[in-house]
């Protein structure tokens, strides 16, 4: 379901389900573009593979079933058509927002 307003993106953490099918699309939470550069991303994301450790903003646990995430987030291939962006990091320290 698509929160009215604007999606904050600094309060997105935990298990993470991301959706390609854009048949599902209006069901997500958000819609998120995958930017190839970290420097124009709204959020940097690390990859946990704990959910208890994915506790703060950018810290994500991939998980492999919809019904069983905290967050469903739609990918589109199109910026514009974001709600934000987001890039992958190797290190931790650096998940978080970039404000």
């Amino acid at each position: 379901m698509r929160p009215a307003g604007s999606v904050e993106p600094c309060k997105i953490y935990g298990s993470i389900y991301l959706e390609n099918d854009p048949r599902r699309a209006n069901s997500c939470f958000a819609v998120v573009y995958i930017e190839p550069e970290q420097a124009f991303a709204d959020v940097l994301v690390f990859n946990e593979t704990n959910k208890l450790f994915a506790d703060k903003a950018g810290l994500w646990c991939p998980a492999e079933n919809r019904e069983f995430a905290d967050y469903t987030l739609y990918v589109t291939t199109d910026r514009s058509r974001a709600d934000f962006a987001i890039h992958y990091t190797k290190v931790r320290s650096f998940a978080g927002c970039k404000q």
